[in-house]
């Protein structure tokens, strides 16, 4: 399981983790699900234990944060390893989200 999602405070804790490379992806995106069924609330990705991403990747938190955006909540990330946020800063990503 790559997003490990749990309810707090209204809003969603979800825990990302390991490779979320191409086959990853295909498989999270059926995890995500009760995130984009309850995007009008907030949404954080803890980033913590993800070790990597790829585009495929960088396209489900995209998904999120435009369903998010849709539906009047709102995508956190947390935690960003150096290499993760050189990722996020190459795509302009980092510039679409709440980073903290």
């Amino acid at each position: 399981m790559i997003f490990d999602i749990k309810e707090q405070n209204g809003g969603y804790l979800t825990t990302v983790s390991g490779r979320l490379d191409t086959p990853a992806a295909v498989k999270a995106q059926q995890e995500i699900a009760p995130l984009l069924e309850n995007a009008n609330k907030e949404i954080i990705l803890d980033c913590k234990d993800l070790e990597y991403i790829s585009s495929s990747g960088l396209r489900l938190f995209l998904t999120i944060r435009k369903e998010a955006s849709a539906k009047g909540g709102k995508v956190i990330i947390e935690h960003i390893n150096d290499e993760i946020k050189k990722v996020f800063m190459m795509t302009g990503f980092f510039n679409l989200f709440d980073i903290r």
